[in-house]
Order: structure tokens, then C-alpha cells, then sequence
């Protein structure tokens, strides 16, 4: 396997940091996986399953969001997209990072996969691109109900109004996030409810590059974009041939008790049409399926489900 690091620049002039890792097999591969990670992560935590999936022959590629990692031009202040729209301009990064792997790599399939927050950009993606993917994996998923996101949204606009987008919104931060750890108690850190596993729950703990805080404007962003994401003309955007599968544990507060929520948005895809959604539920497992003590047998089944889809083009 080898690993790189590179830049691209947005539509509106602003550096992306992006990673690829490609198969130690000079044959073309079989497969590329784009990866939209999560919130206040930052790609280079997926070193080790990008490596599983360089092995079986598939070449993975992902970018540091906005506001995240190193694309972060402000390390250390709150967590923010954009000056406006941030949600969607996110997604249109991730679309140029597609391009990119179309043309380095033409003629073979594209995979999203998308973890936690990086799995509702890949749901809003799929409604203004799906067209130009084979397939996409949404993990650590759930339902979002309309009215809390609109209530969101207000609360966001005062936040903005008294002190402006880029202020770290520690009132929204505790709305989002609060309840996701009285699951695990009683909890050894704040951050239990992401994984099983201390140690790699510690390495995030300690990462230099894990975001801090969301900030006002943040917060306004990601509720407007999941209200778009939510609606359901956008929905009926998507191709109705496009295979998703959602993966999720059962202990993830994200999917909702037992992957209720998951199974939930299952049925809502189905109920649009599309012809191939599926789901997994790991029994146990918290947020963070690749970081979680099943993360062999997750990543396996990843690439065998990517494989699957492969044989039906």
C-alpha cells in the first residue's frame, strides 16, 4: 500500500487537504472508495482501513473537510465550514475530490463512504451527484427529525446575531452532544459513547488535529443542510438504481436505540424507490464502527459488500 497526501482547490479558492492510498499491484484497481469523515475528525484517521481496502485491491481517497484537520487554516479556534452555505460547499469539495478519481483513475467505480457527519454529506451528495457513483456507505447514521432541525436553526440565528458565525457555540455543542454519553455510564471520558475500546477512544482524546467545538455558524450550516438532506423532492433526486447500505452498532446513540433509526431510514429510501438499500447492525458497537473492537470484521464486510455491487455492473 501506498499513502499520499495532496492539495485541491475549491470552487471558491480555498485549499483542501486530501489523501490517497493506492494498491502495492501496479494492475489497475478494481474499485476506488472516496471517504467523507466525521465531525471534528479529520482523514488521517483512516489510515488503517484505507490500508484493509488498498490490500483487496481498491484505491481510497479522502479529504480533510472544512474546517477540519488540515484544511483548518485556523487550528484551534471553533470549528466552521464557511462564511455562508457551508453544508452544500462541502459537499461540492467532495464532488471535486470525485473528479479527481475519475480522472486518475477512469473507467473504474466509484464508493462513497461516509461516517457520522461525512454519512449526511454523502446523503445530500447523492441527491446533486448520485449519479456519477456506483454505490455509497453510510455509517454511524440516523434519523433527524424535521422540527428539532428547524428549531436548530433558530436557535443557530440567535447564537450568530449576539455573536457572530465564527464564535464557538457551546450551547448548541451541549444540545447536539449531551445525551449521547448517559448510555455509558459510568463514563471514564466524555467521548465513551464512540467506541468500546479505550485506547483508540484516548487516541482521539489526545489527537492535535481532533476539532474542539462547533461554532455558530457551523451548527446553522449542518441544521440547514440536513433540513435539505430531509426534504423529500431532494430525495426523489436520487437514482433509484443507486445501491447504499448503512452500517451501524447497535449501542450507537447516533441510530437510535438498537439501530432503530437506521432501520427507520432504510424504509424511507425504500419507500422513495430506490431498488437496493440495505442495512448491518453490529451488535454493541458504538459510533465508530472502524475504531471499534469489530473493526477486522467490519471492514471486511465493507469490502466484500463494495465487491458485491461490483459483480451486478
Amino acid at each position: 500500500m501506498k499513502a499520499a497526501s495532496f492539495t485541491f482547490q475549491s470552487s471558491d479558492g480555498t485549499k483542501i487537504f486530501a489523501m490517497k492510498w493506492l494498491p502495492e499491484d501496479p494492475q489497475k484497481p478494481r474499485a476506488a472508495v472516496q471517504i467523507a469523515h466525521g465531525y471534528a475528525e479529520h482523514i488521517g484517521r483512516y489510515d488503517a482501513f484505507a490500508g484493509k481496502l488498498a490490500e483487496a485491491g481498491i484505491v481510497v481517497y479522502g479529504n480533510d473537510h472544512r474546517g477540519h484537520g488540515k484544511t483548518n487554516g485556523n487550528v484551534g479556534e471553533a470549528i466552521c465550514f464557511a462564511d455562508e452555505a457551508g453544508f452544500d460547499k462541502v459537499v461540492a469539495d467532495m464532488r471535486m475530490l470525485t473528479e479527481i478519481i475519475q480522472s486518475e483513475n477512469p473507467a473504474i467505480p466509484v464508493f462513497l463512504f461516509g461516517h457520522s457527519m461525512g454519512s449526511m454529506l454523502t446523503r445530500r451528495y447523492i441527491q446533486l451527484y448520485g449519479d456519477n457513483l456506483a454505490g455509497a456507505i453510510l455509517s454511524g447514521s440516523g434519523v433527524f427529525s424535521n422540527g428539532l432541525l428547524k428549531l436548530g436553526t433558530v436557535v443557530a440565528a440567535s447564537e450568530i446575531k449576539r455573536n457572530g458565525r465564527p464564535h464557538p457555540s457551546r450551547l448548541l455543542d451541549k444540545l447536539v452532544f449531551q445525551n449521547f454519553n448517559r448510555g455509558f455510564k459510568p463514563a471514564r471520558t466524555e467521548l465513551d459513547w464512540l467506541s468500546r475500546d479505550p485506547t483508540e477512544v484516548d487516541k482521539f482524546l489526545a489527537d492535535p488535529l481532533r476539532g474542539k467545538i462547533g461554532s455558530a455558524g457551523y451548527f446553522q450550516d449542518f441544521f440547514s443542510g440536513l433540513l435539505a438532506m430531509n426534504n423529500a423532492v431532494n430525495i426523489q433526486s436520487i437514482p433509484k438504481d443507486l445501491p447504499l447500505h448503512f452500517i451501524s452498532g447497535t449501542a450507537d446513540p447516533v441510530g437510535g436505540k438498537a439501530g432503530k433509526g437506521i432501520v427507520q431510514t432504510c424504509k424511507a429510501y425504500q419507500q422513495a424507490g430506490l431498488q437496493d438499500v440495505s442495512y448491518k447492525l453490529y451488535e454493541g458497537a458504538r459510533h465508530e464502527l472502524l475504531k471499534e473492537t469489530n473493526k477486522d470484521a467490519v471492514t471486511q464486510d465493507v469490502i466484500e459488500w463494495v465487491f458485491a455491487r461490483l459483480e451486478s455492473l
